[in-house]
């Protein structure tokens, strides 16, 4: 809404022109979104301090945990509301894929809101049924990859990393591709949410290193120049990322250790689908394996860890999963587990990001 109000000035004021470029609105994207969750953030906090929504912990995690119970959560609503709100004010609101992105924003955390509901307000201790929240999710994901696969110019082919000749064209089942990304996605992120900024870290990385992708994808000379996939409309997509980069920074200021606040559902199942949606639009989405590599290393732990323990009736690959548990449990304090973790996904997204090249 800014944009739009500010920009329709230029033609009286030549300084309001600025705001045509989406380089200087992603920057206003990401300092709005930081100073919206950085002056709310303690108010937040004693808000849910006071009606008492507080970190449930489980009795098999690590008992370094335990004095963590009580935490306020459900911190997410901080961060997709600056994402929204900021997306509102930046963003070109005529603009495709901004409304996908918030459709994508907004189902996914009322599946996580509803599920931390239940939870923490209404003390049902199973929250969600697994099944119901899926279902919701898949829902909302399958919508999301419908509209993104019927917008103009876009077409189902999926682009592969290091291979530029092969880019095979899904049709149809593209819907289907997109919506396994974003669900997987949704759920990688909320796997690897368990440690004090945790899962911020990797957030802010990914949502950085897809700035860039979607600026790229949406200018067709450079698009061109480095053989990327050239989506018409897509930059607007950066000022989006940009938010989500913003927001991460602002709630990593409260949720770093020792955290004051945590996400909970209602930030991580919405964050990790607007990382798996952005991934889409932008046509990267065999990309964010690489992007994302620490929710996917994350995910497969668990996935490897459940079916090795079925297989074997009681045996364990790891001392505990996710992953970042059986180093805890080796010993490691957690803020080196932390920082270690988002070590790794900065050098996964600077390989990332070397594919512009290497292509």
């Amino acid at each position: 809404m800014l944009y739009h109000l500010l920009f329709s000035l230029h033609t009286d004021i030549s300084a309001f022109n600025i705001f045509r470029y989406i380089t200087f609105r992603t920057i206003c994207a990401m300092v709005t979104a930081f100073l919206i969750c950085f002056f709310t953030g303690p108010w937040l906090i004693r808000t849910l301090r006071r009606i008492k929504i507080g970190q449930f912990i489980r009795e098999e995690g690590p008992q370094s945990h335990f004095d963590k119970a009580g935490t306020p959560t459900m911190g997410g609503v901080m961060i997709m509301g600056s994402i929204l709100i900021t997306t509102l004010c930046w963003a070109n609101l005529t603009n495709r894929y901004v409304w996908i992105s918030i459709l994508a924003m907004v189902g996914f955390t009322l599946a996580g809101f509803t599920d931390d509901y239940k939870k923490l307000v209404k003390k049902q201790n199973q929250g969600l049924s697994a099944r119901a929240k899926m279902i919701m999710l898949i829902v909302f994901a399958v919508l999301v990859g419908w509209l993104t696969y019927t917008t103009p110019g876009f077409t189902g082919k999926i682009t592969i990393p290091f291979v530029k000749s092969l880019a095979p064209d899904l049709g149809l089942f593209y819907i289907v591709f997109a919506a396994f990304v974003i669900v997987g996605t949704s759920n990688a992120v909320n796997l690897t949410d368990g440690l004090d900024g945790l899962a911020i870290g990797p957030i802010i990385v990914s949502a950085v290193t897809y700035m860039l992708f979607a600026y790229v994808a949406g200018h067709f000379k450079i698009a061109q120049y480095l053989q990327f996939t050239h989506v018409p409309g897509s930059g607007e997509i950066s000022i989006v990322c940009g938010a989500m980069a913003g927001a991460g920074v602002g709630f990593l200021w409260f949720n770093a250790y020792p955290a004051q606040i945590f996400m909970g559902d209602t930030g991580s199942l919405p964050l990790g689908g607007l990382l798996g949606t952005i991934a889409v639009i932008t046509k990267q989405e065999i990309l964010l394996v690489i992007v994302g590599g620490l929710f996917v290393i994350e995910a497969m732990s668990v996935i490897l860890q459940v079916g090795y323990f079925k297989l074997t009736k009681g045996q364990r690959i790891f001392r505990m999963a996710p992953l970042h548990h059986h180093f805890e449990l080796k010993g490691w304090p957690e803020p080196k587990v932390i920082v270690r973790f988002w070590i790794i996904s900065i050098i996964l997204a600077l390989a990332a990001v070397s594919t512009l090249k290497i292509r």
